[in-house]
């Protein structure tokens, strides 16, 4: 029995000695409150670039998708937040209902084909709220062209041509054979999750019933399609009836983060924090103190009421705007970041946060104030590069221990294997 008692311990060794990047491949699953990744709870660092797309799409600009990527890796980002949507438009996907762009797809398939070299896990998000990149209002302008008299944006959730139009969208995107890997994408594990929309909201209800259909008809819809990946709505975090003083300045647009997010086929609740924009009238300091409330209270509310991982997937601070600098920047992630390892590191409801916005280099067009180039040093990539460490450190601990339970029930076998066989040789002393 003692070489087997070496080479536990020899294993054991190795598994602790193991710093190496944790394997990426296979399909993201849930287990209550938490992310599994191959069975490991998983803690994703990451970041947004809804441009990916746009810029697969020119062959001459590929280079920023692939740099951009490489450097999110190598700073320890592992998930990418982007649009698989351009509704009519410059570069349009989905020229006309139903009628798709094949350059622009391949630009997607790009997308997905480098952020599978590198590891990284992609969320993909099917249509705007907002009208850039088309959106609902394109949605409805295409309708009312075929003859529906519809009297506003919001008949997106409700009128059937429309849903049928977007059904037919989510169906071409998930049954998309990429011409890169020659996988569909319904069966592509490097995308991590679908979104049905960017920040949906319906302020012509703001009780909230309507997008509470869309989102449970729309979700069953694409679950019908697609088994293997999860599904998310793309809320901010607003609420509904279920506790409206939560919110910045009482806001009703007609989501609700509890009952949306308990529709059965909404794998995880999604959060956006943006004070800078919902608190406009108010000072730093109150922006910063409502921050603090948001963040622990949305990971409170999946931890306790719904039961399921919350990832903030858009957070950020401007530095577009006279007087705003980079250490307030700083601790608007820091906030975020701190939220999200308290958590995690007790097996807590927060899997991750996304900020926004990555570009590359030479992308100054795009800059919104918001956006950060890892290549250009700063306080802020250094804070980005340490949650990284520190969420990859606790993904670790449970790859760890998982690999202990293995020894443990392989010691286990082997164990009873000797003694069955010194029991049948009648060696047994």
């Amino acid at each position: 029995m003692k070489h087997l008692g070496v080479m536990f311990l020899g294993a054991l060794l190795f598994i602790f000695q193991n710093h190496g990047v944790l394997a990426e491949e296979g399909f993201m699953k849930t287990r209550g409150v938490q992310l599994l990744l191959n069975g490991v709870p998983y803690y994703g660092h990451g970041f947004n670039a809804y441009w990916l797309m746009y810029m697969g799409t020119d062959p001459s600009e590929r280079v920023k998708v692939s740099s951009a990527l490489r450097e999110a890796k190598e700073h320890g980002l592992t998930i990418a937040r982007t649009w698989a949507f351009a509704d009519g438009g410059y570069r349009a996907l989905q020229t006309s209902p139903g009628s798709y762009d094949e350059k622009t797809f391949r630009g997607l398939d790009f997308v997905i084909s480098e952020a599978k070299k590198s590891g990284i896990k992609v969320i993909l998000s099917l249509v705007n709220n907002y009208d850039n990149y088309g959106g609902k209002k394109q949605y409805v302008e295409w309708a009312r062209s075929q003859g529906q008299s519809l009297s506003s944006e919001d008949d997106f959730y409700t009128n059937s041509l429309v849903k049928g139009f977007y059904k037919n969208h989510i169906k071409t995107v998930l049954t998309r054979i990429n011409t890169l890997t020659g996988v569909a994408y319904k069966d592509e594990p490097t995308i991590m999750a679908w979104e049905l929309m960017n920040e949906p909201r319906c302020t012509s209800d703001p009780s909230g019933k309507t997008i509470q259909a869309w989102i449970t008809e729309m979700a069953s819809y694409l679950k019908s399609i697609d088994g293997n990946h999860l599904l998310e709505v793309g809320l901010e975090g607003f609420y509904g009836s279920s506790n409206p003083k939560k919110n910045p300045n009482n806001y009703q647009i007609g989501t609700d983060f509890i009952a949306n997010n308990q529709i059965r086929d909404i794998d995880f609740a999604t959060v956006h924090a943006y004070p800078d924009q919902w608190l406009t009238g108010a000072g730093y300091e109150d922006q910063v103190s409502f921050l603090n409330s948001w963040v622990s209270g949305h990971i409170q509310d999946a931890q306790n009421i719904l039961k399921k991982p919350v990832l903030f997937a858009e957070f950020g601070r401007s530095l577009k705007e006279s007087g705003y600098t980079t250490s307030q920047r700083d601790r608007i992630f820091t906030i975020v970041y701190s939220g999200i390892y308290s958590s995690a590191r007790g097996g807590g409801a927060a899997v991750g946060g996304l900020f926004w916005q990555l570009l590359a280099e030479g992308m100054d067009n795009f800059q919104d104030g918001y956006g950060i180039v890892l290549s250009e040093s700063s306080s802020t990539v250094g804070l980005i590069a340490e949650e990284s460490r520190k969420l990859n450190e606790i993904r670790k601990m449970y790859a760890r221990l998982k690999n202990i339970e293995k020894w443990k029930r392989a010691r286990e076998v082997r164990r009873d294997r000797f003694w069955s066989g010194n029991k049948a040789n009648g060696t047994e002393n």
